[in-house]
């Protein structure tokens, strides 16, 4: 099993980078069975000598060099199991035989590759345990077991010398394995949990930013059109006021009323904005969650298009403008019917933002209004000509957000929407809305 960087620090003391091992009791306990191992094999070696006629100091140092291979057990298993089997007719390395077979079925080592050699130890095994004990018989006469005696005690030794080994390193590594597979797992989860909460917060950014356009928007909206014209009037009051007062009264009346439309205007937009105030309280103890912004979003978006302006509002509004002494036609093609609240709350607002484009930047030009109801849409344009030169510039100030707000309005509702000057000189404002009949 692999072990990341974190996993290593959280098990203690490592000697990363020193051979094979990862942690020092690793190297502890590996040095230690292999001291065990050739200090077995090593005593073992007196007797193979004595068997086999070799002198007994070679046989202790063969013994304490096979003995020692153990050491070399995690880096390479099927070297130590290799040197095992070789060791089996010498009747050495027991603890090496238990602890390479473990080792190598606890592994990464292909299972096949396991089976062979856990079948060949066995194997091996089997053949000497039956050569030394039908010796063993044969030497005690008064002895005398059956025939099947020494195999079934053969195949017991080897079974009992490889099957435990192997079955406990085969159960070992599944385990390991599993827990690997449930550590990234768990890392994976964790990452996409962490993406998941990265996404969401964009999303919550995303519809703050949303929220906080379409306010600004509406805002533009309501005191730019109705400012512009009360600036335009009071203008004009103070022009007139010596010559014609009766006119500078009636002006003076306008303004008033255009105040008070805007001012009825900005506490209904914020009324709009109270009503999130308890979907936002959870903002003082920290980030807002994505569902409040959005139910807020949603509220404050619903309730501007039901309370918001309407298409029979035009006339109105025209008229507005040409009290402020624009010389303004409309006309009106097709027949007229009801369209969704937010359809009619653009198309007027680009109507308005028009005309107060008209009188900020082209004083005294003659204006023209066109509203086209069509089959599945509904179409609007206005257009002024040059302006006059001799009118007086009312000096309006321009923030550039106008046309950038009617674009929005527009394609928000999936239409099309289109400005740019005219070969005359002037300016021309066109857009077209879907009547909203697709989506039902």
């Amino acid at each position: 099993m692999t072990a990341t960087g974190a996993d290593r620090e959280a098990a203690g003391s490592t000697t990363r980078g020193y051979w094979w091992w990862e942690r020092r009791r690793s190297v502890a306990l590996d040095v230690g069975l292999a001291l065990v191992s050739a200090l077995e094999c090593g005593l073992e070696g007196v007797e193979f000598a004595r068997n086999t006629g070799i002198p007994v100091p070679v046989g202790v140092v063969f013994g304490l060099l096979a003995g020692s291979v153990l050491l070399v057990r995690r880096r390479w298993p099927i070297a130590v199991v290799l040197v095992t089997i070789a060791m089996t007719p010498a009747e050495m390395g027991f603890l090496m035989a238990l602890v390479g077979l473990y080792t190598l079925a606890a592994s990464e080592v292909p299972r096949r590759i396991t089976v062979v050699l856990a079948g060949m130890a066995l194997v091996g095994t089997f053949i000497v345990t039956y050569v030394r004990l039908r010796q063993s018989v044969a030497e005690q006469a008064d002895f005398g077991p059956g025939d099947w005696y020494v195999p079934l005690m053969s195949v017991f030794m080897a079974v009992g010398l490889t099957a435990p080994s192997v079955l406990f390193g085969l159960y070992i590594g599944a385990r390991r394995r599993l827990m690997e597979s449930l550590r990234e797992r768990a890392d994976s989860l964790e990452r996409e949990l962490s993406l998941l909460a990265d996404r969401a917060e964009e999303r919550a950014e995303w519809a703050r930013t949303e929220e906080r356009t379409r306010i600004a928007r509406e805002m533009h909206d309501v005191v730019a059109h109705r400012v512009s014209l009360m600036v335009v009037h009071a203008a004009a009051l103070q022009a007139v006021a010596p010559k014609d007062p009766a006119k500078a009264v009636r002006n003076a009346a306008l303004v008033g009323d255009m105040g008070r439309q805007a001012l009825t205007e900005l506490r209904e937009m914020l009324g709009v904005l109270r009503t999130g105030d308890a979907l936002t309280a959870p903002a003082a103890a920290g980030a807002v969650p994505l569902a409040s912004v959005k139910q807020v979003a949603a509220a404050a978006a619903v309730a501007a298009s039901e309370d918001g302006p309407r298409l029979d509002e035009l006339e109105a509004l025209v008229a507005q403008s040409r009290q402020a002494g624009m010389v303004v036609e409309m006309s009106v093609d097709g027949a007229v019917r009801p369209y969704p609240p937010e359809v009619e709350q653009t198309a007027f607002r680009v109507v308005q933002e028009a005309l107060t484009n008209v009188h900020k930047h082209a004083a005294g030009a003659k204006t023209w209004v066109r509203l086209a109801h069509r089959d599945a849409e509904v179409a609007m344009q206005v257009e002024n000509g040059p302006s006059d030169s001799a009118a007086a510039d009312a000096g309006l100030p321009s923030g550039g957000n106008g046309l950038v707000g009617m674009r929005e309005r527009v394609q928000g509702l999936g239409g099309v929407f289109v400005s740019g000057p005219t070969d005359a000189g002037g300016f021309r404002v066109s857009a077209v809305l879907p009547d909203g009949s697709g989506e039902a």
